[in-house]
């Protein structure tokens, strides 16, 4: 099965962050909650329909790693995987 986003919706693969620094140290998870996630999107909807009526199409696109903030997308789990959806403009950052 397929996941297709409607509007200005964005489909995630999200992307678990790292439990340990680049040389070794382990963080504890109190480190995690303030944090941005990130997550590499899989599909995009059509755009944002704005109030013109004029079809906004959106900036990221499917292969961008993105940025967001933790508590913006729905966890949705499609053939035992799980993704996010998410409105492009909770997005904060294409990295």
């Amino acid at each position: 099965m397929t996941i297709k986003p409607l509007h200005d919706n964005v489909i995630l693969d999200p992307i678990k962050a790292d439990k340990a620094t680049k040389s070794g140290i382990l963080l504890p998870d109190t480190v995690e909650k303030g944090q941005p996630e990130q997550g590499l999107v899989i599909a995009v909807g059509s755009g944002k329909i704005l109030d013109s009526g004029v079809l906004a199409e959106l900036t990221v696109k499917v292969g961008d790693k993105v940025m967001f903030k933790k508590y913006s997308p729905d966890e949705v789990e499609v053939d035992g995987k799980t993704y996010l959806v998410i409105s492009e403009s909770d997005i904060l950052a294409v990295l």
